[in-house]
């Protein structure tokens, strides 16, 4: 057990507490419609970034939040390629960084994009570690196609609904209000965006991660995401869809010692899904746990693969 985190195991009987590839992959519709028996949704070729490693271990891969990229993993990635000598694949979503748009939001579709994408790279089984939304994709794909993931990370979230701990509704509203000027500088750009953001969004470190997604296209700034598609889908995405099978393999829930996401009310619904799940506890983090206290999250991630 680190010292600097609380971890306890879900028991049966209840709760007790004490070389770098960039690509996008053309994924054709798959005919696979796992464990669900549900009709499959159309995949889109998603944008990844690939570390080179031993194929002899399962990859990492690492899935983002809503408004998040690839490259919110970029430094940690790199920095656990080379302390455990796996491959590691970092991975946009749909209607997220250089990802294709899509009006479907579902994390159907979500986890139909990494269902077929995973196979053609040669990395299933992997390791999967998602944050937040991201999470719910992973804990979605491995409780749909458990022989896809070896092991299951979920980052501060649940499978359950989250959206009386969100404030992401609010994000998308004030981002939408925003039109900057053609021919702005990008620096003039993001003040300005940084300004009317901060009249609905007092945490500088949120605005700070809601710009990343502010790029220029045709000679003018835009947001990158769908904003139009997260909108449309936001309760969606909030919830989680509900699920009777369980998912037996090593489950780790990695929450922020700081956050409200994820309630000891959320517990039985971890234990029936997930009932080998472990929980730690990553001290003085907040929802963003792996920007918080980065080489805390590492250290977890390297103790769970031991």
């Amino acid at each position: 057990m680190l010292s600097w985190a609380r971890t306890w195991r879900l028991p049966h009987g209840g709760l007790e507490l004490p070389g770098i590839y960039f690509s996008r992959v053309p994924v054709a519709p798959s005919s696979s419609s796992g464990r669900s028996g549900a009709k499959p949704r159309r995949s889109v070729p998603l944008s990844y970034n690939l570390l080179d490693g031993e194929a002899g271990h399962p990859a990492l891969v690492f899935l983002h939040g809503l408004f998040g990229s690839k490259t919110n993993f970029k430094s940690i990635a790199k920095a656990l390629a080379q302390q455990t000598g796996r491959r590691v694949l970092t991975v946009d979503a749909r209607n997220h960084g250089d990802s294709p748009h899509s009006p479907d939001m579902s994390y159907e579709a979500m986890i139909q994009d990494l269902q077929d994408l995973l196979p053609q790279l040669g990395l299933a089984p992997c390791v999967l570690i998602g944050h937040s939304m991201g999470g719910k994709t992973a804990m979605l794909l491995a409780l749909q196609r458990p022989e896809l993931v070896e092991r299951l990370v979920a980052v501060d979230i649940s499978p359950v609904n989250t959206i009386t701990s969100s404030n992401f509704p609010a994000y998308m509203a004030a981002m939408k209000a925003i039109d900057i000027p053609e021919k702005m500088s990008r620096s003039s750009a993001r003040r300005l965006a940084d300004k009317k953001l901060s009249s609905h969004i007092q945490d500088a470190a949120v605005r700070e991660f809601l710009l990343t997604n502010l790029v220029e296209a045709d000679g003018r700034f835009v947001w990158r995401v769908n904003l139009d598609a997260l909108a449309q889908h936001v309760d969606e995405i909030l919830a989680f869809p509900p699920q009777q099978e369980s998912y037996p393999g090593p489950t780790l829930f990695l929450l922020g010692g700081k956050s409200d996401f994820v309630h000891p009310s959320h517990h039985p619904e971890i234990q029936r899904l997930f009932p080998g799940a472990q929980i730690q506890i990553v001290p003085d983090a907040g929802h963003w746990v792996h920007a918080d206290r980065p080489h805390d999250f590492m250290a977890a991630i390297r103790s769970f693969l031991a």
